[in-house]
């Protein structure tokens, strides 16, 4: 999906939060702010949000003099993260539903994102996921489809979000025991996203296959990948994306059988699903 108007506004009010967050003093601030509202005076509405945002946050860390700008921020939020983990591992397996327990733990992880338009307090999204229903809900679809294939790629988002990822993912292999799981992460630090970094001190590499997509964007972008990580797009059975950024990159979608896990956090992407901020998104595409 393109960037519409209120991307822009939205991009300019984060770097305002960037350079709150890591302290900036105002010479800083006003570099950084500067830089990005002048870069978006003739902004490119053919492309997507994440392709937008990407040169400005790597021009931020550049000011900044940081290699991951948000590096704190997500050694805080993989502590949050870690927080929760025995209450959500007990709740998925005392559910009569595991399936649909660990799709919910999965999708409350996306409240960490550094990057939205709204933000979402993490410990009241957990005690109430359980007890939401999925807006768009494709979950009974994606149950049977994992029943028949033999390789999933999912597709990672942000740090602290990661670690439920590897719970789901936990015990999706020990539903579908057959099953090949792959993790990609992102190629290059970029906002909170997860990378290789993180995932492997989750040691979610000896939980799955770990895949590095090689994209410096924050949602997976298929021309910038590398190959390997573009032919297991291609060639895995079923995909879950998680997050908005993977959404907006991958919607109108170049392929079947993509499953959308998200919270909605912005006025765009409530628009295109056609559902309300703060909804919880299960969607086959």
């Amino acid at each position: 999906m393109t960037i519409e108007h209120e991307c822009i506004a939205c991009i300019i009010g984060q770097s305002k939060r960037v350079a709150e967050a890591i302290g900036a003093n105002n010479t800083l601030t006003r570099a950084i702010t500067s830089h990005v509202e002048n870069s978006l005076e003739n902004a490119d509405f053919t492309l997507t949000p994440p392709v937008i945002a990407t040169p400005l946050y790597e021009e931020m860390a550049r000011l900044s003099q940081k290699i991951d700008l948000y590096d704190e921020q997500k050694a805080h939020a993989t502590t949050q993260a870690h927080h929760y983990m025995p209450f959500l591992r007990e709740t998925i397996e005392k559910s009569n539903d595991p399936f649909m327990a660990l799709l919910k733990t999965a999708v409350v992880g996306n409240v960490i994102d550094l990057a939205a338009e709204v933000t979402f307090d993490l410990h009241g999204s957990i005690t109430s996921v359980f007890d939401t229903a999925f807006a768009h809900d494709d979950v009974e679809v994606l149950r049977e489809q994992l029943k028949d294939v033999k390789s999933l790629l999912y597709i990672g988002d942000n740090t602290g979000e990661h670690l439920f990822d590897a719970l789901a993912i936990e015990y999706l292999q020990l539903l579908y025991p057959k099953l090949e799981i792959f993790y990609m992460v992102r190629g290059n630090f970029i906002i909170n996203d997860v990378t290789m970094k993180e995932a492997k001190e989750a040691n979610m590499d000896q939980l799955c296959t770990l895949i590095d997509s090689g994209v410096n964007t924050p949602g997976f972008v298929y021309e910038r990948a590398t190959l390997e990580a573009q032919n297991l797009f291609d060639t895995a059975d079923v995909i879950i994306a998680k997050g908005m950024g993977n959404y907006e990159c991958m919607t109108p979608t170049v392929r079947a059988n993509i499953c959308f896990l998200l919270k909605v956090k912005c006025s765009v992407v409530s628009r295109s699903l056609g559902h309300d901020i703060g909804s919880i998104i299960c969607k086959i595409d």
